[in-house]
């Protein structure tokens, strides 16, 4: 029997009457609950041919015999309370084959909880290229049967099995083209490539450049070809993939095209303004030569770690500029402008580069601007967008560079070689006037201050890559103390001409390991040295360490660490283990304060008492182990960092750094009442950089060389 059948019993006569005059008084109700109703007519636009194509009375092309889904559904208004409402597909296909015969095929799914997606992989002896038409129709399990989903409102689907793969893709490029001819274009120029293949129902092309993710293109109409731009970021060969796609989702085989890219343009103006003391104009690597005003002094300092030998210095008044009067660049199109820069104010706008526009402004400025209640910020104007990022502080090197990108106008601003600021949708600005350093049409002249040196200007992108290596400043090594036991209270660096000289009775500490072999009442092998066979044991009263030189500038960028490892992990006072400074202050300190619980960084913004400090301090406990200590100072970006075992702790911006001329201090630093704050515990692998470490860097400071 049925265990459903008892939805047809019924107790009375009566209650049969009284469920018909229910249903004549609700029209909107189809059944009274306990008599079947039929399911649901399936939705069109729930039907679906192998997953993605959507049922359509065009035909919709597939590469085999595909799968039908439709989604079903049963009725719960006339369940009973302990019943499931479960529905199953019936699918037909039919087609008219060459005799003119009708062909039909049928597939019912089974019967389960709805609403479900059901599905028929259809058979493989479906015709090829002929139109098949399907429709499905949902059944419960007593046997009822919606309408077909064809009947109004529906559709009937259809769809045709594609056999034939596409032909091959053609690749024509005239920039980038695939010969024998030589290496093309070159870095941050856009080529064209157009895509085509003979076949006329190709509607979707497939490409990577050396396998990169794939990029998928539609032509505007099936069969016809289509054209990407494409822009090369390094020079060497290149191989490009594409594959054309039919309408039914069938590929060609693979078409390759090799180019061979050739290195970026150079730039259309450069000048370096490394020029002789006392000269009256630039000298121009590319470009005119460019004038310079009574307001420009050549022979100032360059940026350290870098190729540039001197800079010039513009005193930010009304001849203090330089310009080859001409334009360098046509901003209408893609352009970009770079140079090192190191600012004497941040008081007010100033410009470093500029060109002048027809309207008595300037078409575009790259500089800096005051900000209010923080650092000065980078700027790169552009018509009427304004970029801006990073922070300018004064006496602070930074490389500037901006780009107008033409191709998809977008503009970008890069500092010190990262990208801080970008937006897309610029408009375009003509500038046919000339090009300018140090000083802007409008916004008051907007003059510059301070030194500018290798100016550049493309008529090309500056891949980000490019820009880095422009911008890098790296790091460089001046100090190394690897703390061995020696004689003579000196202990050498590894080049030999920095020593770091004892004081205050400052000895070794070397682990005794045989006598602890040797002592059958030796329980505990003593602790190894910090690094390697010995390290540096200082007493916290008077001992320390101290360089005979201050070892490293800290007006410019520097970073300098050490392992230290305390002889009381809870000490009972302040200690200071890293300082350089003068005869009365400290421009930088490391300490720990026990009474806070915190690793401390202090920076003064000038010698002598008095001097303004700057604290940044995280929570931390010294171990009873090891702890490396680094401070990192980053001039271009006017802060200073504090890692604690590899880890940025705090970290403040400062931007009133000064040249210390006393020792680097090993143990010690100024206090209220002169040198005090003693470290008692041991100290080794004492390392001194030029430059800033990255965050990378530091979590291997030690092995850096």
């Amino acid at each position: 029997m049925n265990p459903h059948s008892r939805r047809r019993v019924r107790t009375t006569a009566a209650a049969t009457g009284l469920a018909a005059l229910l249903l004549a008084a609700a029209p909107g109700v189809a059944t009274a609950a306990g008599e079947n109703l039929p399911p649901l007519q399936p939705k069109t636009d729930a039907l679906t041919v192998d997953w993605s194509k959507p049922c359509s009375q065009e035909p919709v092309y597939v590469p085999v015999a595909p799968e039908l889904r439709a989604v079903v559904e049963d009725p719960t208004q006339d369940n009973e309370d302990w019943e499931t409402n479960a529905a199953g597909a019936q699918f037909e296909a039919w087609w008219t084959d060459a005799d003119g015969v009708v062909q039909r095929r049928t597939h019912t799914s089974a019967t389960v909880r709805s609403p479900i997606t059901q599905l028929w992989r259809t058979p493989a002896d479906l015709p090829a290229d002929t139109v098949v038409s399907w429709h499905v129709r949902a059944v419960d399990d007593e046997g009822a049967t919606s309408a077909w989903s064809d009947e109004a409102p529906g559709v009937t689907c259809r769809f045709i099995i594609d056999t034939v793969s596409p032909e091959p893709a053609t690749v024509v490029s005239e920039q980038y083209p695939d010969d024998d001819s030589g290496w093309h274009d070159g870095v941050g120029v856009y080529g064209s490539f157009t895509f085509d293949s003979p076949s006329e129902d190709v509607v979707e092309y497939v490409y990577t450049v050396l396998g990169s993710t794939q990029t998928r293109v539609r032509p505007e109409e099936p069969g016809g070809p289509v054209t990407v731009r494409w822009m090369p970021e390094h020079a060497g060969p290149y191989y490009l993939e594409v594959r054309a796609l039919d309408r039914a989702g069938r590929s060609s085989s693979q078409t390759t095209h090799w180019t061979r890219v050739a290195e970026g343009r150079a730039p259309v103006g450069h000048w370096k303004l490394a020029d002789p003391a006392g000269a009256g104009s630039a000298a121009a690597e590319a470009g005119p030569v460019a004038r310079a005003g009574d307001g420009v002094v050549f022979g100032a300092p360059a940026p350290s770690r870098t190729a540039l030998t001197s800079t010039v210095t513009l005193d930010g008044r009304g001849n203090g500029y330089l310009t080859p009067d001409v334009p360098a660049a046509d901003t209408d199109e893609t352009f970009a402008v770079s140079a090192w820069v190191r600012p004497a104010a941040t008081g007010s706008p100033m410009t470093v580069a500029s060109q002048d526009a027809a309207d008595g402004t300037s078409a575009f400025t790259l500089g800096l601007r005051p900000a209010e209640d923080s650092s000065a910020t980078w700027a790169f104007r552009y018509g009427t967008t304004t970029l801006t990022g990073g922070s300018a502080a004064v006496d602070g090197w930074a490389h500037l560079t901006g780009l107008y990108d033409g191709e998809d106008d977008t503009l970008r601003l890069y500092v010190n070689g990262k990208e801080v600021a970008s937006e897309t949708g610029v408009t375009p600005v003509s500038a046919p006037g000339a090009f300018q350093i140090g000083r802007a049409r409008g916004e008051g002249g907007a003059r510059w201050q301070g030194e500018v040196g290798d100016v550049r200007v493309w008529d090309r992108v500056v891949p980000r890559e490019e820009i880095e290596r422009l911008g890098a400043r790296p790091a460089e090594l001046v100090a190394a103390w690897d703390i061995e036991r020696t004689d003579g209270g000196v202990i050498s660096d590894r080049k030999g001409d920095e020593p770091l000289t004892l004081h205050g009775g400052a000895g070794f500490y070397t682990p005794d390991i045989e006598a602890c072999l040797e002592d059958p009442e030796c329980v505990e092998f003593p602790a190894d040295a910090l690094d390697g066979r010995d390290h540096l044991a200082l007493d916290g009263t008077d001992d320390y360490a101290a360089a005979g030189n201050p070892v490293v500038d800290t007006a410019d960028s520097f970073s300098v660490g050490l392992r230290v490892r305390f002889a009381d992990t809870t000490p009972g006072r302040p200690m200071t283990v890293l300082s350089q400074g003068d005869a009365d202050s400290d421009a930088f300190k490391v300490r720990y304060d026990p009474a806070a619980s915190e690793w401390q960084l202090v920076v003064t913004d000038g010698g002598g008492p008095g001097a303004a400090e700057t604290v940044v301090a995280a929570p931390g406990a010294p171990t009873a182990y090891s702890d490396e200590v680094v401070v990192v100072y980053d001039d271009s970006k006017g802060r200073v960092t504090l890692y604690v075992k590899g880890e940025a702790v705090a970290g403040a911006a400062f931007d009133a750094a000064w040249s210390a001329p006393g020792p680097l201090q090993i143990g010690r630093g100024h206090t209220a009442g002169g040198w005090g704050e003693y470290f008692h515990g041991g100290a080794d692998t004492v390392r001194v950089f030029n430059g800033a470490l990255t965050a990378s860097q530091v979590r291997s400071f030690a092995y850096l060389s």
